[in-house]
């Protein structure tokens, strides 16, 4: 007679090793946000695929999806992340200064600073990336932001000309835009080559232009 311990060790059906389950690969959110940041700033968002982006923050598509949702999402999350970075310069200077003058004399030189720092990309983002962009909403969403600018610029001159620091003739609409028009003109000189002083001496014209009571 066969034991019972010689009968079940007969009978048993080897199994193979199971094999641990795949996990999905961990990242630093953070990490990853930032250089898809880099990424559009560097490329604009049109010619930023989804391909590039999983390359450059080193994660797969299931994770950029899980994490970020897809192309559009984490472009706008990347913008808005921006502004908070690196693009609150211009905001801080409108609150911080007692002047509209001399917070765009401020913007306009740090804006010489931050557009051609060399350990980034050069400009600004919510400019460079709407070049050539084919998709109306983050089109229309960096025109917003651009125009919202520009309407807090002219909000604080506005304030001036109330209070008798600029004359009340003032083009307050004009004056506004000729100062966006410098910032995003500096941008795009920032990425066609011009230093940090180059860009410096442009703000020295534009501000000795600002008209004075």
């Amino acid at each position: 007679m066969v034991s019972n311990k010689e009968s079940e060790g007969a009978g048993a059906t080897a199994r193979p090793a199971s094999k641990p389950r795949g996990r999905p690969r961990s990242f630093d959110r953070e990490t990853a946000l930032e250089k898809a940041i880099r990424a559009f700033w560097e490329h604009g968002y049109e010619a930023t695929s989804v391909s590039d982006l999983t390359r450059v923050m080193d994660i797969g598509a299931p994770s950029l999806y899980a994490a970020f949702g897809d192309k559009q999402s984490l472009f706008e999350e990347a913008v808005r992340e921006y502004g908070v970075r690196y693009g609150a310069f211009g905001d801080r200077a409108l609150a911080e200064e007692p002047t509209a003058r001399a917070a765009v004399g401020r913007m306009l030189h740090e804006a010489a600073s931050e557009y051609t720092d060399p350990t980034r990309p050069h400009g600004c983002l919510i400019v460079h990336a709407a070049t050539n962009c084919s998709t109306p909403e983050v089109e229309e969403s960096l025109r917003e932001r651009r125009n919202a600018n520009i309407a807090a610029i002219r909000s604080r001159i506005e304030a001036d000309v109330a209070t008798g620091v600029l004359p009340a003739e003032v083009d307050t609409a004009a004056l506004a835009r000729h100062a966006g028009a410098m910032i995003q003109g500096m941008s795009q000189q920032a990425r066609d080559g011009a230093s940090r002083e180059e860009l410096e001496a442009l703000a020295e014209i534009a501000m000795a232009n600002w008209p004075r009571t």
